[in-house]
């Protein structure tokens, strides 16, 4: 594993394998109760310029459970805010800490910290990408399909960082993935034009959610407005209106086909609210899981 997790291209099929056990352990210590303190004296700067509650309180309480501690840094609360150089930050903090999450909003300023950090830099979350959520969703996929291999995965909704990583992930995995996103709310370009050359089990754009969660293993959503563009958010309800994953779109998924969301939600919106808190949706145990998978993380780059 590369010194930063920057995207899921910093990982190679080993290093999937190695989170996932490290996960499994973790995971199985904590529910045992027993102590697994492997970063005792260790430091997490955390640097939140987007507000969040999984992200916050899973790495804080991951640090806290493995030894460590967490701290938490806004803009309001560091010299960042007030203009000093990311590589000036970078230099300073790589002296104080021993790792660095940032959740920001432009890819490049994760990418540039972690250029002149000395110490490891994990993203977030950015406007483009979320690693650390999807591997917390494919390490819960394992838990309830056994494995990821050659499952079908269908994104209905915006191409955001979510549906960006996603596609990032069938290309290193093989898993085939679908995505059903209107016209002109398309994942990256660039992203997606790698994505479709390096998959294994193949990409594909859909406009029509029904074409895209044909005999899908999971079914996945996030918000139709992602902060940053509350702005937007009238006009997004009338384009993204089709674009719910509801029971009409779960039948045409396998019968035992697992529903997913990274929350927030908004019920009656990306996602009807007999589905989400139905038989088939895995959503909280996903979100618990971004603790166990994040410790993992950290106690692999720490």
């Amino acid at each position: 594993m590369k010194k930063d997790l920057l995207n899921i291209y910093d990982l190679d099929a080993a290093d999937f394998e190695k989170i996932w056990q490290k996960a499994r352990k973790l995971k199985k210590s904590l529910t045992e109760g027993k102590p697994h303190a492997s970063l005792k004296g260790k430091t997490l700067g955390m640097i939140f310029d987007k507000s969040s509650t999984r992200t916050r309180i899973s790495f804080e309480v991951g640090m806290y459970q493995l030894g460590g501690i967490a701290l938490f840094l806004t803009s309001r609360d560091t010299q960042i805010g007030r203009g000093e150089p990311i590589y000036d930050s970078a230099k300073m903090m790589s002296r104080y800490l021993n790792g660095i999450m940032i959740r920001t909003f432009a890819q490049s300023s994760v990418e540039e910290f972690a250029c002149h950090a000395s110490i490891p830099v994990i993203n977030g979350l950015t406007d483009l990408l979320h690693p650390c959520q999807i591997l917390s969703d494919l390490f819960t996929i394992k838990e309830k399909k056994g494995a990821y291999d050659k499952l079908k995965i269908a994104y209905v909704g915006d191409g955001n960082n979510i549906a960006n990583t996603w596609i990032e992930a069938a290309a290193r995995l093989p898993i085939e993935l679908s995505l059903a996103c209107p016209k002109g709310y398309d994942p990256d370009k660039k992203i997606m034009a790698i994505g479709k050359k390096e998959a294994k089990e193949g990409i594909t754009l859909y406009r029509d959610p029904l074409e895209a969660a044909q005999n899908a293993d999971v079914l996945y959503t996030d918000v139709w407005t992602s902060m940053g563009q509350e702005s937007e958010q009238e006009d997004r309800k009338k384009i993204f209106k089709n674009y719910q994953i509801n029971k009409k779109l779960l039948k045409e998924a396998k019968k035992d086909a697992i529903v997913m969301h990274c929350l927030p939600a908004h019920r009656g919106e990306e996602i009807a609210a007999d589905v989400i808190d139905g038989p088939q949706s895995v959503v909280i145990d996903q979100a618990e899981n971004r603790l166990h998978v994040q410790k993992a993380i950290l106690e692999i780059l720490l």
